[in-house]
């Protein structure tokens, strides 16, 4: 994995929290993809804070873009970067 200041990975982490904020908006915007996020995950937290996360958003539809229904809009967080996904 490549090299990521604290700023970002605390960012990243956000978003993988944010039940709304989709894999793909994450890799469109800091070019990590689902495993990458995890890895991040399990080596930046705790490992019950880890478990945890994962419980939370395995199979979670709003973490997976395709499997999302229509009635799920995008979602931008105010700390998001002004950029049109």
């Amino acid at each position: 994995m490549q090299q990521i200041d604290q700023a970002t990975i605390d960012r990243v982490i956000q978003m993988a929290w944010e039940d709304r904020t989709s894999f793909d908006a994450i890799q469109r915007q800091f070019g990590l993809d689902e495993s990458a996020v995890i890895r991040l995950m399990r080596s930046a937290m705790k490992a019950s804070s880890f478990k945890m996360w994962r419980t939370r958003v395995t199979g979670r539809k709003t973490k997976h873009q395709a499997l999302r229904g229509a009635e799920v809009k995008r979602f931008k967080s105010n700390d998001q970067k002004n950029r049109d996904f």
